[in-house]
């Protein structure tokens, strides 16, 4: 199995394959976290419960959208997460038709030993910046986003 970085950026990297390759090093180093906690979840798995935990039930459209996975990926990860006891659905309030996707307690006190892998990995990867400049990456990854969404 490959855990080091497969493209070693230029010093003049476009700006989609370094974002590209900082987005894989973050996944791989909170992977490694939620290894070293001996867990068997994957960062998919890992963003389905940060994102319950933090916005709460949802239906499986809404929690694809916010992981940004298509309906057949959803379905097998929220399956999986299901079948080992950390979510449930449940029928939703208002659409018969829609399921509303949520967190059980089990699913809950896995995400509290989760809680700090996200900012642990973000910290050391922002090590080497003063805190202006993490304000200031922040805010320039903000704009870009904003300019590609934007469709004016």
């Amino acid at each position: 199995m490959q855990t080091g970085p497969l493209i070693t950026p230029t010093s003049q990297e476009s700006l989609g394959v370094l974002i590209g390759l900082v987005r894989a090093e973050l996944v791989r180093g909170i992977e490694a976290e939620i290894n070293a906690k001996g867990l068997d979840l994957r960062f998919t798995q890992f963003l389905i419960l940060k994102r319950l935990a933090a916005l709460g039930p949802m239906t499986a459209t809404e929690l694809a959208r916010a992981v940004e996975l298509d309906g057949g990926a959803m379905t097998r990860q929220l399956d999986q997460l299901e079948g080992r006891g950390f979510l449930r659905r449940l029928p939703h309030e208002q659409d018969r038709r829609a399921l509303r996707i949520e967190l059980t307690e089990q699913g809950d006190a896995l995400w509290q030993q989760l809680t700090g892998c996200n900012e642990r990995v973000l910290r050391a990867a922002q090590r080497s910046l003063t805190e202006t400049e993490s304000k200031h990456l922040h805010d320039y990854l903000e704009r870009v986003l904003h300019a590609l969404r934007d469709k004016n």
